[in-house]
């Protein structure tokens, strides 16, 4: 049998996508990251557009829709920031997304305010602590983690607890407060919006010399509707049995009226991997039915796929087989396959026709994690993959998430072991 699996794989193994589909997929990526876009998220209707643009790949491709439309709608709440956008220290305005990102829970806050600074060790003594919340009133706490020497990690959760307290509870009588750091800045959203407003900054600078920190910040809370779009092919030989290829489209948006996240491998990559996998099957029809689902609101918190399990348009217990695709723009050093470890029978196989045919460097297992859409899925007992590209660029919810940047690495061997394997199901 493993023979005759393995000359399959072979036989198999000269599909997959050309230099013009390349191009295809590479074109849906700029367009997704592209400004018009505007990063996929709820300032200006961003994951309403990348949604239209989907839905309108799938009819060109010529998906079904399982219902009058590819839509499946469903409200969120999101706190965005779709104006001013100021943090200036003694006058000195900084950058949006190079310099800092803003909390995602902010609320508004605009003003002229002194400073107090505490070193992020210093937030364990409890003198030093009481001592800077009493003299906060006013002011602008900043909190120097640069050089902290906090190493243990019961420690280390202390301290964010600490942090968390003096940044959201609105007993401390600072007005805002800014974490000080020479960390990658990795901005993130938010369903609920806090009383207070805080940074993180990253920006060579002495923070015991920032005399007055100046803000202009506009926080809107809003409630929207979004959705998933949704397509199928159906199977020719076992329509009511489904394989489900998903991603998540949605991205962060935009700081401000001018700054936005591009999101070119997360997930712009993603959704193009899907889309050359749709393209591909309607050309060549698999034996079950196979179902794209370009997820919304993942980064709110897997908001996409809650909704759709909670609201399936079939049974999951129909579902052969899910993969769900996310960063898929590198692959350097190969891709990571979480819930290998839980499904390792179809591991073992994707590693085995890969092996075989040398489409990218590696597959490497993972355990099981609940890190993205799949594990909405996997939680109601569907088998499945998560599955990311490895090494390559670090731009990771950040303004360096950019198309010009992205290599593309091991795209088209990916989608070639991803047919391959699909097609040995």
């Amino acid at each position: 049998m493993k023979k005759l699996v393995l000359l399959f794989i072979i036989i198999t193994s000269c599909f997959g996508l050309s230099a013009q589909d390349l191009n295809d997929a590479k074109e849906i990526v700029k367009t997704l990251s592209s400004p018009e876009f505007k990063g996929r998220g709820y300032v200006g209707n961003g994951h309403k557009i990348a949604a239209k643009y989907i839905s309108k790949q799938y009819a060109e491709i010529g998906l079904k829709s399982f219902g009058k439309n590819y839509f499946q709608p469903f409200e969120i709440n999101a706190n965005t920031f779709p104006s001013k956008m100021e943090l200036l220290f003694n006058g000195e305005e900084l950058i949006p997304g190079e310099n800092y990102i803003i909390d995602p829970k902010s609320a508004s806050l605009k003003g002229e305010f002194p400073t107090v600074v505490i070193r992020e060790q210093d937030l364990m003594d409890k003198t030093k602590f009481a001592d800077v919340v009493e003299n906060s009133l006013g002011k602008v706490l900043i909190i120097d983690e640069i050089k902290s020497d906090i190493k243990d990690k019961e420690d280390k959760k202390k301290i964010k607890k600490l942090i968390d307290y003096l940044k959201y509870n609105p007993d401390v009588p600072s007005v805002a407060t800014i974490i000080y750091t020479d960390k990658k800045l990795t901005w993130g959203g938010s369903t609920i919006q806090k009383q207070k407003t805080s940074f993180i900054v990253n920006k060579e600078l002495n923070p015991e010399s920032i005399n007055e920190v100046s803000i202009n910040v506009k926080a809107k809370f809003i409630k929207c509707e979004t959705q998933n779009v949704v397509g199928y092919i159906e199977g020719t030989e076992k329509p009511d049995s489904f394989l489900v290829m998903l991603g998540h489209y949605d991205h962060l948006g935009k700081m401000g009226s001018k700054m936005y996240i591009p999101g070119a491998n997360d997930n712009a990559s993603g959704i193009s991997m899907l889309l050359s996998l749709a393209k591909y099957y309607k050309e060549n029809p698999h034996k079950y039915s196979i179902v794209f689902i370009s997820l919304a609101a993942e980064e709110m918190g897997i908001l996409g796929a809650k909704h759709y399990v909670a609201n399936p348009l079939f049974d999951l217990n129909q579902i052969r087989f899910l993969v769900n695709f996310d960063m898929a723009g590198t692959g350097d050093e190969g891709i990571k396959v979480v819930n290998g470890t839980v499904f390792r029978k179809e591991y073992d196989l994707l590693n085995e026709i890969n092996k075989e045919n040398n489409y990218i460097p590696s597959v490497n297992i993972r355990g099981e994690s609940c890190n993205s859409d799949h594990c909405m899925f996997h939680q109601q007992g569907v088998p499945s993959f998560f599955i990311y590209t490895m090494g390559g660029i670090q731009a990771y919810h950040d303004i360096y998430d950019r198309f010009e940047t992205l290599p593309f690495t091991a795209f088209k061997g990916y989608s070639e072991l991803m047919i391959n394997f699909f097609d040995t199901l």
